[in-house]
């Protein structure tokens, strides 16, 4: 029996006979099936670069702005859920009023999608030094610390807000917010990176950070990951 982090009440695990005698270590559930079914997939009709729904295959129109923009070099992204009110409280409560504990709903949530992707290293988008004294942890490495080994490449210049406060116009005019880590000696030419965020709105911060990447390595190669789109 256990209980579910977001409505309290106890459930009964599935644990499937390969499970039982796997001699994996077997991850515990933390949400009850009926919570779990408030988070929708995304369907399988999305945007061919930056995984939105879509009526029918293609490229959105986000994409094709940021081609003004970047040319075909766009910034390939895979997501697992749609942002909906479930997942919207959820990360008010994990971001807002810094929960610890719900990072272990949102592992559940991404860690079979994120293990299918292989890269090289997996680098997280950083939290602001501001926002970690205030909830006392990293919001994105707290999620996907525990599912893989990540590489703190970059780090947030300070005093440019948080891109949750802004309305969409704002997030996409907003400069730079990112630079590589003092003293990062690892040399990422011709190696795949995976950069990982909780929620891809605008896409404004996942290239940004792309950009601070490409401009020390300019042969990486870098996609990235969100949970929610």
């Amino acid at each position: 029996m256990r209980i579910c982090l977001l409505c309290g009440q106890n459930f009964i695990p599935n644990t499937s006979l390969l499970q039982v005698f796997s001699l994996h270590k077997i991850q515990q559930q933390n949400l009850c099936r009926h919570c779990l079914m408030k988070f929708q997939l995304l369907t399988t009709t999305r945007c061919q670069i930056c995984a939105c729904e879509l009526p029918e295959r293609g490229i959105c129109q986000d994409c094709l702005q940021w081609r003004k923009l970047y040319g075909d070099n766009l910034l390939r992204h895979q997501a697992v859920y749609k942002y909906n009110g479930a997942f919207h409280d959820l990360m008010v409560n994990y971001k807002r009023y810094g929960d610890y504990v719900l990072r272990e709903v949102l592992q559940e949530l991404c860690r079979a999608s994120l293990s299918l992707i292989h890269a090289d290293y997996y680098v997280p988008v950083p939290t602001s030094v501001e926002h970690i004294k205030q909830r006392q942890f990293d919001t994105i490495s707290a999620i996907y610390g525990d599912i893989v080994p990540l590489t703190q490449a970059l780090i947030k210049i300070e005093g440019l807000g948080a891109q949750g406060e802004k309305t969409r116009l704002e997030r996409l005019k907003s400069p730079q917010s990112f630079k590589i880590a003092a003293g990062m000696r690892i040399n990422f030419n011709q190696q795949k990176i995976l950069l990982l965020d909780d929620i891809y709105t605008t896409g404004r911060t996942l290239y940004y950070a792309r950009d601070a990447l490409l401009a020390a390595f300019p042969k990486a190669q870098i996609e990235s990951f969100s949970i929610c789109r």
